[in-house]
């Protein structure tokens, strides 16, 4: 077997069902009764944190294959960001039927009148056209510079959720705030810094 097919027929299974699994044990503790006294919050809480932490590891794929020298990792970074996708859309399902039982009007009242729920269907809204377009079809048709372009959208998306996160929990910031030192540095190193030349004497 050679590397191509023990990433295909090996690595990528493995991955598949680890990012899995945070939705099987959150499905088995529902059933099961494990979870919080208030079992509608802490779906949303699991769901939206899943959601917020593969977004930022998809995001960290380019710096550590850059710093590493590991390709393959590339191989991960649409799967990775497709499940992020999923728990995010999971994190806001939960909200609309859990929560607000399908009341349109609801939902439109608390996106246009609390800032927390604003931004956070914001950011969910940009992830759209990128889980859309993240097939290597659709890197074709839009060519690969407008394909970048358009995926550079993550980084307000993944920017939004931590702002989300830190309104919604209005007292703890130490999650969100490690969350948005990560994206910072995620952003410092997508940065072309000038090189320094000597100057003769």
């Amino acid at each position: 077997m050679n590397r191509a097919q023990l990433v295909r027929w090996v690595a990528k299974p493995v991955v598949f069902v680890t990012l899995l699994l945070p939705a099987v044990i959150l499905a088995w503790d529902s059933v099961a009764g494990n979870l919080s006294v208030n079992p509608i919050e802490d779906i949303t809480h699991r769901t939206g944190r899943w959601g917020l932490i593969l977004l930022l590891v998809t995001l960290a794929v380019t710096p550590v294959r850059r710093i590493t020298g590991w390709s393959v990792l590339i191989r991960f970074r649409r799967m990775v960001g497709l499940f992020a996708f999923f728990y995010l859309l999971l994190h806001f399902s939960t909200y609309v039927v859990l929560d607000q039982f399908f009341s349109l009007r609801g939902i439109a009242d608390d996106v246009l009148n609390r800032p927390y729920i604003t931004v956070g269907f914001a950011s969910l809204v940009l992830l759209v056209p990128l889980a859309v377009t993240s097939t290597k079809g659709m890197v074709k048709r839009l060519g690969g510079r407008r394909w970048a372009n358009l995926h550079r959208l993550v980084y307000v998306a993944a920017g939004g959720g931590i702002v989300h996160f830190v309104w919604l929990v209005k007292a703890d910031y130490r999650d969100p705030t490690i969350y948005g030192i990560v994206l910072v540095l995620l952003l410092a190193s997508r940065l072309k810094l000038p090189r320094w030349r000597s100057v003769p004497t």
